[in-house]
């Protein structure tokens, strides 16, 4: 009996471990896929077995928030929707559907990670979120810690305290019978990294999704790109009426001790996180899927840089832009080859368009794949053109390119 249980034994382990060899294989090999990551808001004709789940890796559902300190809806016609969306996973059985909490403006944040039962509290709602939506993961969209910005309750303490809500949901998280996902959505400027502690952060987070779009808001008295893909440098402004305003931006930034007031671009946020020891394969760069118009913008370098007299539609979803505007209409599409980004300028109009297309998030997915990033996400889906080239086409064929 003995040998016979020395033998069954071996055999046993020999077993086990070829079998965890092929499960390290299987979750390598998962960690490795390029990460095509959409946010979606729900439209109004909602029709979720009619998205483009074929070519999507994650879908995060936006939002829920923070209400009286747990993660909820608001409305309960999201969560309708959301098990809708979830149900679809029985035709795209790769697909991971998560479900953001939070978004621009969304407070609660700050009071409810302040203290330890706050989090306990705010984490076990969010497992029950988790439970009863079978989710894939949570996108947690703090905008932003210690900063009021948006018009949310803020404090210094929120710096440690978003460690700890990350640290927490991370631990309650893998308690789960399957693989969980944890993103959070960061900022595509330097200044946020200083107000959160990034080493720790990364320790607990699948993948940081960068927000680089918004790089410039439509309040700016110059144009600019919101959304640029290349490294723009002070250098290169400086034939341009807004090299002044940085100048003075810069200036003004240096008086209180913050970082560099310099132009914005996927590439130098990524070169920074980098530099702060980031693993490459946790970043995940951003796309917009809209763009931003001002008006009063004389013809000098056909609009590009120059001063504006205001907002001409501080949100156009990009099926719009292609329909109504590019190459249409009296408007003309140029290519920045500094910024590696389109833009549309109409002289008789006077009105500067900046925005993504299908060329500058191929570009983007170009670029992630070969700096080997995480991948590329973009804010949001609803807002693609549902003809054929979508920006979704342009950045999944640019995903199958690399596995030719």
């Amino acid at each position: 009996m003995f040998k016979t249980f020395l033998l069954t034994s071996t055999s046993l382990l020999f077993i086990g471990l070829v079998l965890s060899k092929c499960q390290s294989s299987i979750a390598h090999s998962e960690e490795e896929t390029f990460k095509i990551m959409a946010y979606y808001v729900p439209e109004k004709d909602y029709q979720p077995e009619n998205l483009p789940l074929d070519q999507l890796t994650h879908i995060i559902f936006s939002f829920s928030n923070v209400i009286d300190g747990e993660m909820k809806f608001r409305h309960k016609r999201a969560g309708k929707k959301l098990k809708l969306l979830v149900a679809q996973k029985q035709n795209h059985p790769h697909l991971k559907v998560m479900l953001a909490c939070g978004g621009w403006g969304a407070g609660g944040f700050s009071d409810m990670a302040i203290t330890a039962e706050g989090r306990t509290k705010f984490v076990q709602s969010t497992i029950r979120m988790i439970e009863e939506y079978q989710l894939d993961g949570i996108d947690m969209d703090w905008e932003y810690p210690a900063l009021d910005w948006a018009g949310i309750d803020a404090r210094e303490e929120d710096t440690q305290t978003f460690t700890l809500l990350m640290k927490e949901l991370r631990k309650e998280m893998d308690k789960l019978d399957r693989p969980m996902i944890l993103t959070f959505a960061s900022a595509g400027w330097e200044y946020y990294y200083e107000k959160i502690e990034l080493d720790e952060v990364m320790k607990y987070a699948d993948y940081m999704n960068v927000m680089t779009y918004d790089q410039v808001t439509a309040t700016l008295p110059y144009t600019a790109h919101h959304t640029a893909l290349g490294w723009i440098k002070s250098k290169d402004l400086m034939d341009y009426p807004i090299a002044e305003y940085y100048e003075k931006r810069d200036s003004i930034a240096q008086a209180r001790g913050r970082p560099a007031f310099k132009p914005r671009s996927v590439k130098s946020i990524v070169a920074y996180c980098l530099e702060q020891g980031v693993d490459p394969s946790q970043i995940v760069i951003g796309g917009a899927f809209y763009g931003r118009a001002w008006k009063g913008v004389p013809p000098d370098k056909n609009g590009l840089y120059q001063p504006n007299q205001g907002t001409h539609i501080g949100w156009a979803a990009y099926h719009i832009i292609r329909d109504e505007y590019e190459n249409k209409n009296g408007y003309t599409r140029y290519w920045d080859e500094v910024a590696e980004a389109p833009y549309l300028y109409n002289p008789t109009d006077s009105i500067f368009f900046s925005y993504d297309d299908t060329a500058s998030v191929k570009l983007k997915t170009q670029y992630a794949i070969e700096e080997d990033l995480g991948g590329i996400m973009f804010w949001e889906l609803g807002n693609d053109t549902k003809e054929e080239n979508s920006l979704v086409d342009a950045i999944y064929e640019a995903t199958q390119n690399k596995q030719m």
